[in-house]
């Protein structure tokens, strides 16, 4: 792939969330989401809760927080965040995407934002994390082809998979 030179195209921002708490056996989850379908070029995906930075944020961590909130209902005041990581650049919509790591201590009551949010996804992490999941698939995308990609894949209840790109380098979802 080549390097981008991000001198003339001015990337937009955008905070998201990897927030994890235990379920009622006391299993680690965390929260994923389906966008609705629109005219766009993330309708559809699977993604952490989080979105574009708003000139009211104070930084990107209130962004990923505020728009968690907004998501899937988790109040920003019961997130404890532990961990920035390290950025990610989006070439179909011009983003740079900053990922946070929280938790909450006990168990959330998620409600889906209902103008943006089609589904949550409660990912139990053991599950995520299991070896047997891994898959090597070759992809093609807006800016790259043939790209040979360590995935996970986790089927859900509701027949719906989700391909996770990025394993050994912070667990990006693609």
């Amino acid at each position: 792939m080549e390097t981008v030179d991000f001198t003339n195209i001015n990337p937009n921002k955008a905070g998201v969330l990897a927030v994890f708490y235990p379920d009622a056996q006391n299993q680690t989850h965390f929260v994923l989401i389906l966008r609705k379908t629109y005219r766009g070029v993330h309708s559809n995906q699977v993604g952490f809760p989080g979105g574009r930075v708003e000139d009211l944020d104070r930084d990107l961590r209130h962004t990923a927080l505020r728009e968690t909130e907004e998501e899937v209902g988790i109040s920003q005041t019961d997130v404890v965040v532990v961990k920035e990581l390290t950025p990610l650049y989006i070439p179909p919509s011009n983003f740079w995407v900053y990922p946070f790591i929280g938790y909450v201590e006990k168990t959330p009551l998620l409600i889906p934002q209902e103008s943006e949010v089609e589904l949550v996804l409660e990912i139990n992490l053991d599950e995520f994390l299991d070896d047997k999941n891994l898959i090597n698939q070759i992809l093609t995308t807006s800016y790259a082809d043939e790209i040979e990609v360590l995935s996970v894949f986790i089927e859900w209840p509701c027949g719906l998979g989700c391909n996770c790109y990025d394993v050994e380098r912070n667990k990006r979802i693609a």
